[in-house]
């Protein structure tokens, strides 16, 4: 859920447009105090006001729930009404705090967005989350308590463990845990992770003749063992091939390690590692409960994209033999297609010219329906960039990848690729403030970090006007 303080996830959701229209002055001075982050302590509060202990409640309350485990919005919804019923609470000593006004937007608009019931059950005030080994959240919060406990209150204890996101797609575009965004060669088998928990191998194969692209054809995943919790398993996805099992034919490992309720509120178990196939022979997802890993494959096209969160912890549990990880690390210099972050457009594709291809629009395909096998197409720059709009709103790092891989290839699946790729990565990205990567060079990364500075001058004005007026 991040950090304790009113920037939690959804907060984003009070500048929906009908909130915007009614409360536009005020969103704008709420939304700096709560997001615009430690820029002065000026919002106006009495010593009496609790708005502070509500949010950090319900951060706790929420900090264990993942979206991919069945009942996350009934254990939400839970959450939201405790978080409502504080805020009630404390109404009156907090007549005047912005936070806790923008907290009640926040609450409202969370309620609609996962409908939930005004009234209902909630969770305890203060939840035990059970001690099991083989749930990799619930052993971490366990010690770090049990650590905290020895020290006597002095320190901070960390309460959660720190995340990463690595991405691949296209051809193939990488995603590292740095946040460093490149376009490598990288032909045949690369190692993205490997750890003493995971190892994650990909292999890219050339896109098209005269092109030094690449795309990924081949994910090899290896769950190493873990020891009262699961054996080996091994995934292998190649095009036209994205099982919903291990390689052994399972479909899960190790003893159920803790419950989950489902849409119907009945409850269930939930193993150490299992797969789940979110649709079939084109989007599977991996779960690693004892080590806290998710991984997201799909295929498109002929081709497949991945996506990987694991805990910072486990990320960096490897020994010298194992420091050729492109997660980690990057591509090599000598596989780089792109220019220090700058990805240069190449004017047409060039095997595309020599089958002298008709050049045209291709009509519009679903988010979720690929282009058939082999049906590409020559684009214009203007073309491509057309194509792309209409899966990708954002200018940002995406939408150029995905430009350059249709005038690179002609493949129009490469622009559900994009797409996909970054749905998965706002669905397992840590840290929304680090989504959007613009190229190096683009008028889209000036006007953003232009307007980053123009934005924290006007919250300084603000935040001095509340003072002044409030």
């Amino acid at each position: 859920m991040g950090r304790a303080g009113c920037c939690y996830r959804g907060a984003e959701r009070l500048a929906s447009p009908s909130a915007v229209r009614r409360f536009r002055p005020l969103l704008l001075l709420i939304i700096g105090l709560c997001c615009g982050a430690h820029i002065g302590q000026c919002q106006v509060a009495t010593t009496q006001c609790r708005i502070q202990k509500c949010t950090t409640d319900f951060v706790s309350l929420t900090s264990h729930l993942t979206p991919a485990v069945d009942g996350f919005d009934t254990e939400f919804c839970k959450a939201l009404r405790a978080y409502s019923a504080c805020t009630q609470r404390t109404a009156k000593a907090c007549r005047g705090n912005l936070v806790f006004h923008s907290a009640l937007l926040g609450i409202s608009d969370l309620m609609s967005q996962r409908s939930c019931s005004r009234d209902g059950p909630t969770p305890s005030a203060h939840p035990e989350i059970p001690h099991e080994p083989c749930n990799y959240h619930s052993r971490t919060q366990h010690t770090h308590t049990h650590s905290h406990s020895h020290s006597h209150g002095h320190g901070h204890s960390r309460s959660r463990p720190g995340y990463l996101f690595c991405g691949l797609f296209g051809d193939p575009h990488l995603r590292t845990f740095k946040d460093s965004f490149q376009t490598c060669k990288v032909e045949g088998a690369w190692p993205l992770i490997d750890n003493d928990y995971l190892s994650v191998q990909v292999t890219n194969v050339p896109v098209v003749p005269g092109s030094s692209a690449t795309a990924t054809n081949k994910i090899t995943i290896i769950f190493k063992p873990y020891e009262g919790c699961t054996d080996q398993r091994v995934y292998q996805a190649v095009t036209d091939s994205l099982p919903a099992a291990f390689d052994d034919g399972t479909v899960s490992s190790g003893d159920p390690i803790h419950t989950s309720f489902g849409a119907d509120g009945v409850a269930g178990k939930v193993r150490a590692l299992w797969i789940s196939e979110r649709s079939p022979g084109r989007h599977v997802e991996l779960h690693a409960g004892y080590i806290g890993v998710t991984v997201i494959i799909r295929q498109l096209g002929r081709y497949l994209t991945l996506a990987v969160r694991i805990p910072e912890e486990l990320a960096q549990a490897y020994d010298d033999t194992q420091d050729l990880q492109l997660c980690l690390n990057g591509c090599p210099s000598s596989e780089r297609i792109d220019q220090a972050g700058h990805l240069p457009l190449p004017l047409a594709p060039p095997a595309l010219g020599l089958q002298q291809q008709q050049l045209r629009r291709p009509g519009y395909a679903s988010q979720t329906q690929a282009y058939p096998h082999g049906a590409t197409h020559v684009f214009a720059v203007d073309g491509a960039k057309e194509r792309c709009s209409e899966q990708l709103e954002v200018l940002d790092i995406y939408f150029h990848s995905c430009v350059f891989d249709l005038l690179t290839t002609g493949d129009a699946n490469f622009t559900l690729a994009a797409h996909s790729a970054q749905k998965d990565m706002e669905s397992l990205h840590p840290h929304r403030d680090r989504w959007r990567i613009y190229p190096r060079g683009s008028a889209a990364s000036y006007f953003h970090s232009d307007s980053q500075r123009i934005k924290k001058l006007a919250l300084l004005l603000l935040c001095a006007l509340s003072v002044v007026f409030v």
